[in-house]
């Protein structure tokens, strides 16, 4: 099976697209480009179908290294024969390959390489061919060096045969269905200690067993963690007679011989000694891989959304750091982000110097005329957000609470260091919090996306994965926006399509020693930024007000020509036709198409010529909670209230209601119907009404209903 016919079958995508797309993907081209740009060969594939091409053209090429490593070391054993050799060439996973070299595998010394050694193969064939009329009679033969009796000469024919048992792929395989129709989950205590925190956030799991294929990934990861920390101990289990059964039926010709007990009992070693532990193993990891898929998938999806979160624009802002002994940081910010002012004001307890603290921040707010305040939503934010809104302004100023999760990783990061080499991390946290407010994305890419705290056990997943994972969601969210090239930092600019950090790093200097870029064509001047940087990353890139209004918007420069035929046939110039609807309605798409240009790209160059450069974020509101509500202890059972969705898992989703805890709503509480996917109800940062259901004071767990 060629590289084109298995990513076909396993993804059931046309086979000219699949052809298509790999070519792309092999040619370095990236998913957002292919995605964007190259509809008409993919045959409008979109992102994810694109990205999961990708991801199957890398399991083939590690799975096509595996047979090349396999059949190497098999020919150096001189036991590679035809049949064999077609088997391993035709496997179509790792998991039917490991199996075939699993008799080849180099291994510690095993009780079979010793019966061996022993002479006592011929035995072991003698019991499974099962023809022996005194297959004891027939053991004292063998008795001899090292086997001093019949019994250790058929204890060790038994081991031999059960490493052929666990080398069988028919029984593999039978035993590997059984897993994966019938295995439970069981999870047992270790140690309990009801004082401990660790041990009574897994106490549901102290006696626990259920169907292994039907374990949500949160639960699993749970029991998983609970087994490392060793509070749990977690098994993989099948009915031990079943799978017995299943190996005998393929051995035993004949129940009446002296041979099949020997065999019963080399069954049982085999599978208790050799198979559970093999498929435990199998299925702990299979199932961990789909845990950590899914959780991924969940982290990948808030990640997504708190990056598209609303922008307020380039605007003047105040920001502050809000606390309580060591005060407030307050940072001033000019519209395009830079530091002009920081100080601290000290307007809470135990100092309490609000009427210093109000004069102050006014005078701020006069003196660099602040549109709007950021404030961060950790400790003493409440509090801070009433004071602020308590103070009057000569002109308006509005108030903006926001999520501040990560922004201490940020301040304390190199990022933030070389921006602001001379200020303590408090003032670089402060201005991560202000420029949050003015452009969520720009900031949150300066930050690792593991750190901003909207996953579900990001700490049991596979980190490589996550790693991977995350960084092709803030790629995708990063072009699907656009970028300003003459003011994205090196972060921003490093998930540009074809780029990288070290053309963004070039771009950030040619743009410092000769100023802003007046069209996208200067990026060829960048050194390094060749031909097919250029061609991967221009779409994506934005230029405010240039000589060419296409500069702005997402039609790619290879399409220019196009776009001046079609102004030229209307007789108008370029920039009459931008945002000119009824001039572009007389359009006739037909007239443009040619080998390389179809459909789908005019149809998105027209769209894209109605509204160039839009972004697509929606507008900023303002939020506020109940400001009667300031401890965990202000709730009661059947409240009401507003909250914001600050992260969301599988099982449910957490809500903001503006205290230190944040309430959980179950995925059974999410609606009065059922859901099945918690992502298909509420989205991160969304505003809802929730009702209190229960408030467990000692534990700090507030219980909340989204239910009408």
């Amino acid at each position: 099976m060629n590289l084109h016919q298995f990513i076909t079958k396993k993804l059931g995508l046309p086979a000219k697209s699949i052809q298509n797309t790999v070519q792309l993907l092999q040619e370095d081209a990236t998913v957002p480009f292919i995605a964007r740009y190259r509809k008409e060969q993919t045959g409008n594939l979109d992102e994810t179908q694109i990205q999961q091409i990708s991801e199957e053209l890398q399991y083939f090429q590690n799975l096509e290294k595996r047979k090349h490593s396999i059949l190497e070391a098999i020919e150096n054993q001189d036991a590679l024969n035809d049949q064999l050799k077609s088997k391993i060439e035709n496997a179509e996973n790792l998991t039917v390959l490991e199996d075939l070299y699993l008799p080849f595998k180099k291994k510690r010394k095993t009780k079979a390489d010793t019966a061996r050694e022993n002479g006592l193969e011929p035995l072991a064939k003698m019991i499974m061919a099962q023809n022996s009329p005194d297959i004891h009679a027939a053991a004292s033969k063998f008795v001899k060096s090292k086997v001093n009796s019949k019994d250790e000469a058929l204890e060790g024919a038994k081991h031999i045969i059960a490493e052929w048992i666990n080398e069988n792929q028919f029984i593999r395989k039978r035993i590997r269905q059984l897993y994966s129709r019938k295995a439970e989950i069981v999870s047992k205590v270790v140690k309990a200690k009801a004082t401990e925190d660790a041990s009574q956030k897994f106490q549901q799991y102290f006696d626990w067993q259920e169907p292994l294929k039907r374990i949500p990934s949160h639960r699993f990861l749970a029991i998983f963690r609970a087994d490392k920390e060793g509070i749990l101990k977690l098994k993989i289990e099948v009915e031990k007679a079943e799978a017995l059964r299943i190996i005998t039926e393929s051995l035993i010709k004949n129940r009446n011989s002296q041979s099949a007990d020997l065999i019963e009992a080399a069954a049982s070693d085999a599978f208790s000694r050799l198979l559970k532990p093999s498929f435990f193993t199998e299925f702990l990891n299979e199932t961990k891989l789909k845990a950590d898929e899914e959780a991924i998938k969940v982290f990948s999806l808030n990640l997504e959304q708190l990056l598209l979160a609303p922008p307020l624009g380039e605007k003047r802002i105040l920001a502050i750091d809000p606390g309580f002994k060591s005060g407030c940081k307050v940072v001033c910010l000019d519209k395009s982000g830079k530091l002009v002012h920081n100080e601290n004001i000290y307007p809470h307890p135990p100092q309490r110097e609000q009427s210093a603290a109000a004069k102050k921040i006014e005078s701020l707010v006069k003196t660099y005329n602040i549109e709007a305040i950021s404030i961060g939503n950790g400790t003493a934010s409440r509090e801070t957000e009433q004071f602020v809104k308590s103070i009057t302004f000569d002109h308006e100023v509005a108030v903006y609470v926001v999520n501040e999760a990560g922004a201490s990783v940020y301040s304390a990061s190199k990022v933030a260091r070389d921006e602001f080499p001379n200020y303590d991390i408090t003032v670089r946290g402060a201005v991560s919090i202000g420029r949050r407010l003015s452009d969520p994305l720009a900031e949150l890419v300066k930050i690792d996306p593991k750190s901003i705290g909207v996953g579900q056990y990001q700490h049991e997943v596979d980190q490589n994965l996550l790693k991977q994972r995350l960084d092709t969601t803030v790629m995708s969210t990063v072009n699907k926006i656009g970028i300003n090239l003459n003011t994205a930092s090196k972060e921003l600019l490093s998930y540009v399509s074809g780029l990288g950090p070290s053309l963004a790093d070039n771009i950030i200097k040619a743009r410092s020693e000769n100023g802003a870029f007046a069209s996208r064509k200067e990026l060829l001047k960048v050194p390094r930024l060749g031909a097919k940087a250029f061609e991967q990353s221009a779409g994506f890139l934005r230029i405010k007000n240039p000589k060419n209004p296409l500069d702005n918007s997402s039609v790619h420069p290879e399409s220019y020509a196009i776009v001046k035929k079609m102004a030229k046939d209307l007789s108008v110039d370029i920039s009459a036709l931008v945002g000119n609807k009824k001039k572009l309605q007389e359009i006739k798409l037909e007239n443009y198409i040619t080998e390389s240009t179809g459909l789908p790209t005019l149809k998105d160059i027209i769209a894209e010529l109605e509204k160039p450069g839009v972004d697509p974020r929606e507008k900023i509101s303002a939020f506020a909670f109940d400001e009667s509500i300031r401890e965990i202890t202000d709730l009661k059972p059947g409240m009401k209230l507003a909250g914001l969705v600050n992260n969301i898992t599988n099982f449910g989703c957490f809500v903001d209601i503006g205290l230190k805890q944040s309430g959980l709503v179950h995925i059974s509480k999410l609606s009065n119907t059922y859901v099945s996917d918690v992502t298909q109800i509420v989205r991160l940062n969304q505003e809802v009404e929730v009702t209190v259901l229960d408030v467990d004071l000692d534990r700090k767990r507030i219980q909340l209903s989204m239910v009408d």
